[in-house]
C-alpha cells in the first residue's frame, strides 16, 4: 500500500496537465469609464469605425458606477477579412 501526499500544488499541476491548452482569443479589448452620454458616444464611434458585420464589434460588459459613470469594455477583431 502506497501513500501519496497531495498538496494543493500537486493537485493544481495534475489538473492543469489534464486540461487541453486554451488558445488566447484574437479579440482586442478596450475598457472605458465615462459619463453616460460620453459612453454612448464612444460606443457609437466604435461601431462606426469597426462595423459589427466585419469586426464582430460588441460591448462585452458594462456596469454603472456610483457617480453615474458607465464602465464598459468594447471588443472587436483586429482586422476584417
Amino acid at each position: 500500500m502506497t501513500s501519496s501526499v497531495r498538496t494543493p500544488a500537486d493537485i493544481a499541476r495534475r489538473m492543469a496537465s489534464s486540461r487541453p491548452m486554451r488558445k488566447a482569443d484574437a479579440f482586442r479589448r478596450e475598457t472605458f469609464a465615462l459619463p453616460r452620454e460620453a459612453a454612448r458616444e464612444k460606443a457609437r464611434e466604435w461601431f462606426e469605425r469597426f462595423p459589427k458585420a466585419a469586426y464582430m464589434t460588441e460591448i462585452e460588459n458594462w456596469r454603472v458606477l456610483d457617480d453615474d459613470t458607465i464602465e464598459f469594455t468594447m471588443r472587436r477583431l483586429p482586422t476584417a477579412d
